[in-house]
Order: structure tokens, then C-alpha cells, then sequence
């Protein structure tokens, strides 16, 4: 029973999270960890070898060809085997023809009348039409190069090297997101524990006053009504403490979900993000939005150039070598043959498609650059917005923060007025509320403050690089 005990206690630590984990820790987590992120970095992996797959159409295609076949069709067996340079006259069925010539020859030169051979042009030689099954092996290496294409294919390598940067940027973009919801969460957690210590607080707060109403019950100072208040407030006060746990037991399991890693507890940040600094020239230049909308603006000019590409010729060159023979590589440099040659082609005419594909491109090119700018506008209105909502949040915050030191100081004063009679349990248990009113809605204003501090740290893109 010892041994299992000391192998569990063992074990233990393998089951735990990570504790007192850091912010910055967190981060490199994160980046290094997260499952949304590897699934990212595998499509700009992705991106990349089409990319690689794009250029390589500029150095042409190699291909070697080996065939081994077997026939005795007679068009089949004649081009084996003048393929294969063994070709004869008597393939031909000459055998069938020279022995009834020369019988006809030598009989006239004997003095003999002219025989009719009108009948060898229906002759139908067995060699030519019924040649024996032969084997035939032919191997073949191909070259083929596109030597001018219009600048298509540079255009394509430069749209597919375009796309691998888009692919990056979608990346950035995921861990800016990913790193607003770590950023996000510890606050949230550090938020809500220090909410939990709070709500703590004010329930051993009303345990005390609990213990007071009854002291005074006893003395015939309160009724039965009061302390059955007090359970009340105290039962309302315990539903937000619980509740609280739970939001923070979740806030944990996002955090591990994040991370890929499961965290037990976080080392606390200041409840306040910090502001950060804002200008217009940092948002065009950071902002990976506009940034991708200038990146299509500048793929919608390479698609211009392919479309222009369709009028003009395409240029391409091929070469052929190889050998063959009714044995495998025999005689190869001997029965060896080679072709090389060019091919130009021009679209001259094909109903107006080409025309109505090159204005659409241009018309596309038009429509993304007022995109470029629509983003522009659009994201610094957002980031204007946030700041003056950041504001606003701000001079609430210090609002609240007064009114609960007031509420704090209110209900001290009128538990000391319950205690001398002046002032009921419902008096007092309504200046109470108002402190928990008021602690929640701090809680809830520094949480919103919080979460657009860090929208507007993703719009900078004031995050860490990959």
C-alpha cells in the first residue's frame, strides 16, 4: 500500500499544469504551440512549393520515355522496323514480285511473245500483309522549353511569390488574435481573482454582521426578519462568488486550449493594460489589413499583365533523341535518331474573349485600389473609435472607483448606526448592495477597457513577430 502511495505522489506532478505561469511565457507558448497557428504556418509551407512550382515552368520539361511492345499488325511490324532502320525490300512483298517479272524477263530475252503481268498490280504479297509478331522496344528522351510567352509566365511566378507573402500575412494576423486572447485572459484571470478576493471580503463581512444581528436578537434589539435579511444577502453574496469561480475555472481552460498546454495558475498582471501610442502613419504601415489590401492591389496589377499576355505570340522549342530496336538497347548509337524544332503560336482572333478578360482586369484593378483606400479610412475610424471608447471607459472607471470607496465608507457608517438602533437591516443591506453594485461594475468597466486596449494593439500590429 506504501509502494502505490509513493508511485501516485510520484505521478502527480506528470497530471499537473503549469504553475505561476508568466505573461511573456505564455506568449512564447503560444507562438510556439498554439494548434491554429502550426495549421497556419503548414499552408505558408504550402504557398511556398507553389510558389517553387510556378517558377519551375521556366526551365522547361525533361521527360525519357521507355515503351516495349509486341505485334503483328501490318502497319505496326513495318514502322517497328523502320523505326528501328531494318526496313527491306522485302518487307515489302518483293519476293512475290521479282519471281514472276524475271520468269517474264528471261522468256522474252529467249525469244518467247511478251507474257501479260497486268496481273502483279493485283498481287497481294504475304511478307507486307501477314508479317511474322515482332518485338519492339523504343527509348526516348524529350526536352521541351517555353523560350517567350509573353511575360505570362514571369507574371505567374510573381503572383504565386505574392501569395506566399498573403499566406504570411494571414499568419501574422492569427497571432495578433492569438496573442490578444493570452494578453486578454491573464487580465481577465488577474481581474476576476482580485474580484473573488473582494467578494471574499464583503462575505466575511456579513458573516460579522450576521453574528452582530444575532448578538442583538439575543438581547431583544432585533427580529427574527433581520437575520433572515442578512442569510439572504449573504446566500446572494456566496451565488456571486461561486459564479465568479467558475468564470475564472473557465478563463484557465481557454488559457490551456490557447497554449496546447494545460494551466493550473498564472502569475498576476497590473489590472490596467497600458495604453498604447497611436499614430496615422503607424496604422498604414503596421495595419496587416492594409497591408494585404495593398498586396492585392499589386496582384491585380500582375493579373493585368497576364491578361496583355493573350495578344501577343508564344514561342516554344523541343528536342528528341533516342533509339529503338526489337532487342532492348541494342545497337543504340547506331539506330539512334534525334528531332528538334521550334513552335510559334499566335492568337490572332477568338470572338473578343481576350479583349473583355484584359478590361476586366483593369476594371479589377480600379475596384482594389479604392479598396486600398476604403481600408485605410475604415481602419483608422475603427482605431478612432476605440480610442474615444478607451476614454470613456476610463472616466467611468474612476467614476466607479469613487463611488465604491463612498459605498465602502456609507455601509461602515450605517453598520455602526445599525449596532446603536438608528437605521434597520434593510437600511443597511441597501448601502451593502450598493457596494457589490459597484464592485461589479468596476470589474466589468476595467474588462472592457482591457479588451479594446488590446483590439487596438491586433489593428497596430503590436504583437510579436513569427
Amino acid at each position: 500500500m506504501k509502494r502505490y502511495l509513493v508511485l501516485l505522489l510520484a505521478a502527480m506532478p506528470l497530471f499537473a499544469g503549469i504553475a505561476h505561469l508568466t505573461l511573456p511565457q505564455a506568449l512564447q507558448i503560444v507562438k510556439k504551440d498554439n494548434l491554429e497557428l502550426k495549421i497556419a504556418r503548414f499552408n505558408e509551407q504550402m504557398k511556398q512549393y507553389e510558389a517553387k512550382a510556378a517558377s519551375g515552368h521556366h526551365y522547361g520539361k525533361a521527360e525519357a520515355t521507355m515503351m516495349a511492345m509486341r505485334s503483328n499488325d501490318a502497319g505496326n511490324v513495318f514502322g517497328f522496323k523502320l523505326q528501328s532502320r531494318e526496313a527491306s525490300f522485302g518487307d515489302f512483298g518483293f519476293k512475290d514480285f521479282i519471281n514472276p517479272l524475271g520468269n517474264a524477263i528471261y522468256g522474252a530475252s529467249q525469244g518467247n511473245p511478251p507474257a501479260d503481268m497486268s496481273g502483279l498490280l493485283q498481287l497481294q504479297p504475304d511478307d507486307l500483309n501477314y508479317p511474322k509478331a515482332r518485338n519492339h522496344y523504343l527509348t526516348k528522351f524529350s526536352y521541351m522549353l517555353p523560350i517567350y510567352t509573353g511575360g505570362k509566365l514571369t507574371e505567374y511566378g510573381r503572383i504565386s511569390k505574392a501569395m506566399v507573402r498573403m499566406a504570411q500575412y494571414d499568419t501574422q494576423k492569427l497571432l495578433n488574435e492569438k496573442l490578444f486572447q493570452t494578453r486578454k485572459t491573464f487580465y481577465d484571470i488577474t481581474l476576476v481573482e482580485n474580484y473573488i478576493r473582494n467578494l471574499g471580503k464583503i462575505i466575511s463581512n456579513i458573516r460579522r454582521l450576521k453574528a452582530v444581528v444575532k448578538a442583538m436578537k439575543r438581547e431583544g434589539y432585533a427580529q427574527p426578519i433581520d437575520v433572515m435579511e442578512v442569510d439572504a444577502r449573504l446566500a446572494e453574496a456566496k451565488s456571486m462568488y461561486n459564479q465568479a469561480k467558475l468564470n475564472r475555472d473557465l478563463a484557465y481552460q481557454f488559457l490551456s486550449f490557447l497554449l496546447n498546454k494545460e494551466v493550473s495558475s498564472i502569475r498576476h498582471v497590473n489590472e490596467m493594460a497600458p495604453m498604447p501610442h497611436v499614430s496615422k502613419a503607424d496604422i498604414e504601415s503596421k495595419n496587416i489589413d492594409i497591408q494585404k489590401a495593398i498586396l492585392g492591389l499589386q496582384i491585380s496589377k500582375m493579373a493585368i499583365n497576364v491578361e496583355r499576355a493573350n495578344f501577343l505570340p508564344t514561342l516554344g522549342g523541343f528536342a528528341e533523341y533516342g533509339s529503338a530496336d526489337n532487342v532492348i538497347w541494342n545497337e543504340f548509337r547506331k539506330k539512334d535518331f534525334y528531332t528538334v524544332g521550334l513552335q510559334l503560336k499566335w492568337n490572332i482572333f477568338n470572338g473578343g474573349i481576350d479583349k473583355a478578360n484584359y478590361e476586366k482586369a483593369k476594371v479589377n484593378y480600379m475596384m482594389v485600389h479604392d479598396q486600398v483606400e476604403l481600408a485605410k479610412k475604415g481602419i483608422g475610424l475603427k482605431v478612432d473609435k476605440l480610442k474615444t471608447e478607451i476614454g470613456s471607459i476610463e472616466a467611468d472607471i474612476q467614476s466607479y472607483k469613487k463611488q465604491l470607496r463612498f459605498a465602502r465608507a456609507v455601509y461602515a457608517n450605517y453598520k455602526a448606526r445599525y449596532q446603536e438602533g438608528l437605521v434597520s437591516i434593510s437600511d443597511l443591506l441597501i448601502k451593502q448592495s450598493k457596494e457589490l453594485e459597484m464592485l461589479l461594475k468596476l470589474l466589468t468597466a476595467k474588462n472592457k477597457r482591457n479588451t479594446k486596449i488590446f483590439q487596438l494593439n491586433s489593428i497596430l500590429n503590436q504583437g510579436e513577430k513569427l
